[in-house]
């Protein structure tokens, strides 16, 4: 794989151009100043700023998402709504199937438009059949638990290094990053770097998309200077507990939670960890959770249903909130952006049919909705976004090397906003990723389940929940 962005378009250039992360004691090793350049088709539209936000929605929902365009327009945030019929209308020849259509009408979009920012809306449209507001993309890399698993980075990575359409299908066989138990990658050089940042509001509903564009309006217009969004909340414990390996010293989960504090300059942390028994049920998380929080970090492991982490050596496992429980915490506007480190716990294409499935009911996805949604949809609280993992959420205990992994990805998104100071959502997140990249290049010649087969994963199932253009801590009004 390239590591070079000479080539990449507009989000890899304003990615190297203006953080050039330097990720302090976490990392491996930063990637050298690249001087950047804008790949578009026609170089007379490389200054065109039309739209900063294009809004994708099924026309069922366009109503709903009216007074959202209204709010982004009034904080100067130029927003152009485009529904799923006018989008299959205008990529009739091309794209194989719907996903594609709309990854090619991005595509457009921010080469005639100027687009920065992709908001996709909706989730599963029905709890017993397959189907979609929004379309969705598969990817097809199989292990013990995923048979394939959702990955929303295929609508941002539009290119490749050499700017061409990155259909993530180098064989052309209709399925999407496949790399098998053995194998190498059957669909290689696939870069992985965000070209544009992408957000998804997985509504099921009319009433649920009203309320995430509430709170996303009364977030951007309300919390700018209030003191309570200037706090962090990190819950966690031993991840990998030594008794079980003696490589897994430490309380990793502690660990990479006192990392993120490190990189969020001018917060103030509260810590809840298992070690000292400030973390020793879910009410312990719940309780401090009403008070509201700019940043939560939840490092452990998780389902589509649950979150929580272990004791000290592997004594207990400590239930955290599970996704029956958001409404507990009542925190109202206090909204913080959750970033929960556990696997599956942004599954999001979970449904009540699987209950019915021996296999997908011990998982835990036989639920109406995953973790991440539940907290992002909660009406008397919640978050004001969520980001986490569609599937398993490799760490480094994981990888040969013994370095990447989830948490290292995460602790790049709050160095992002904490020492490099980027301050929209969906800039942090591409951010992170980008700087994942760089440091840990996929070898697309090796085989699966190795390192470089782990880290593709990492990037690929780490989802955003909720609005990329979202200004965080607020507007100044």
């Amino acid at each position: 794989m390239k590591t070079t962005v000479s080539k990449k378009p507009i989000m890899a250039a304003i990615v190297f151009l203006f953080f050039g992360l330097a990720f302090g004691p976490m990392t491996a090793g930063t990637p050298s100043s690249t001087q950047a350049s804008l790949f578009v088709k026609d170089p007379s539209r490389m200054n065109v700023d039309m739209y900063k936000l294009l809004i994708i929605t099924p026309s069922i929902f366009k109503n709903a998402v009216q007074p959202l365009i209204v709010h982004k327009n009034a904080m100067g945030l130029s927003t152009k709504l485009v529904t799923l019929d006018e989008v299959y209308h205008q990529m009739y020849w091309h794209g194989r199937d719907n996903a594609e259509k709309v990854k090619y009408f991005i595509k457009s979009a921010m080469e005639e438009w100027g687009v920065r920012y992709v908001l996709l809306v909706g989730g599963r449209s029905s709890q017993f059949q397959p189907t979609w507001y929004c379309p969705v993309r598969y990817v097809s890399m199989v292990d013990d638990w995923d048979v394939e698993y959702l990955s929303d980075l295929y609508f941002a990575d539009i290119y490749d290094a050499g700017g061409n359409f990155s259909s993530w299908d180098s064989d052309n066989d209709g399925m999407y990053g496949e790399w098998h138990r053995a194998q190498n990658a059957q669909d290689t050089n696939i870069d992985l770097i965000p070209d544009v940042a992408v957000g998804r509001l997985p509504c099921r509903s009319e009433r649920e998309l009203k309320i995430m564009v509430q709170k996303i309006i009364t977030y951007e217009t309300t919390v700018f200077n209030q003191p309570w969004f200037t706090t962090m909340l990190v819950a966690a414990g031993d991840t990998y507990p030594e008794s079980q390996n003696a490589n897994w010293t430490g309380y990793e989960g502690q660990y990479y939670g006192d990392r993120a504090i490190e990189n969020m300059s001018g917060f103030t942390s509260t810590r809840l960890y298992t070690s000292d028994g400030s973390f020793s049920n879910k009410k312990d998380v719940i309780r401090e959770f009403r008070n509201g929080w700019g940043f939560v970090y939840l490092v452990g492991h998780g389902s589509p249903k649950q979150w929580g982490n272990n004791a000290p050596n592997g004594t207990n496992f400590i239930q955290g909130p599970n996704s029956n429980d958001m409404w507990r915490f009542r925190n109202k506007d206090k909204l913080p952006v959750c970033v929960v480190s556990g696997c599956h716990n942004s599954q999001f294409d979970v449904c009540l049919r699987r209950v019915f499935n021996a296999s997908a009911r011990w998982k835990q996805e036989g639920i109406p909705e995953c973790w991440s949604e539940r907290i992002l949809r909660e009406p008397t609280g919640g978050a004001i976004a969520a980001l986490g993992c569609t599937a398993l959420g490799y760490t480094k205990e994981d990888k040969t090397s013994f370095k990447g992994g989830i948490n290292e990805l995460e602790g790049a998104f709050f160095h992002a906003y904490g020492q490099d100071h980027v301050t929209v959502l969906g800039d942090t997140w591409a951010a992170a990723i980008t700087w994942y990249t760089q440091t840990y290049p996929v070898d697309w010649n090796s085989s699966a389940w190795g390192d470089s087969w782990i880290d593709t994963k990492v990037m690929q199932s780490w989802v955003l929940l909720g609005d990329p253009s979202l200004k965080i801590g607020g507007y100044p009004l």
